[in-house]
């Protein structure tokens, strides 16, 4: 007869279940992706799924700004910009005017409208540095985008590059 250990999950102080976070290979294999192809990449995502949904306003005050989305339990930073009608990837910035910080799990919270912006920074899950006006704008962006739920399949590379060369076609 085998004996069955079960491994009793993470919790925190208050008890409640700890946050997921990715395994640590995982995040030392993220962690080696060159900085600008993995900026690249998902900028091509944040264009299809956010980019056409911005307002006119958050687009101006956007234009110029560098922006950093850090992946704080993967080790990967995406260093963004916004350019006319959308995101462009950033060579690694110095100093981003903003940068935002979470868990995979705490952004796909995010994306998946399960929590909002000010749960998580208030508990210290969402971090944002840099500019605060910038900070706010985004905080409220994010609150009031209608965004459809995560469709994951909308950024597999297929539909994604079929995506790009339908736009390169159109311009």
């Amino acid at each position: 007869m085998h004996n069955k250990i079960e491994t009793p999950p993470m919790l925190q102080q208050d008890g409640a279940p700890a946050p997921f976070r990715l395994p640590a290979p995982v995040a030392a294999l993220l962690a080696r992706l060159p900085p600008y192809p993995a900026s690249w990449a998902f900028v091509q995502g944040l264009n299809r799924l956010l980019a056409h949904q911005l307002p006119d306003d958050v687009r101006a005050h956007l234009q110029g700004r560098s922006l950093r989305l850090r992946l704080l339990d993967a080790g990967v930073a995406f260093d963004f910009c916004w350019q006319g009608a959308r995101f462009a990837a950033a060579r690694r910035l110095h100093t981003p005017d903003l940068a935002i910080g979470a868990s995979v799990h705490d952004l796909m919270l995010l994306a998946r409208r399960e929590e909002d912006p000010d749960t998580l920074f208030f508990s210290r899950r969402l971090l944002l540095e840099g500019d605060t006006e910038l900070g706010l704008l985004f905080k409220n962006t994010l609150d009031a985008l209608e965004l459809p739920p995560l469709d994951l399949q909308s950024l597999h590379p297929r539909r994604v590059l079929a995506q790009l060369r339908g736009t390169s076609r159109a311009g």
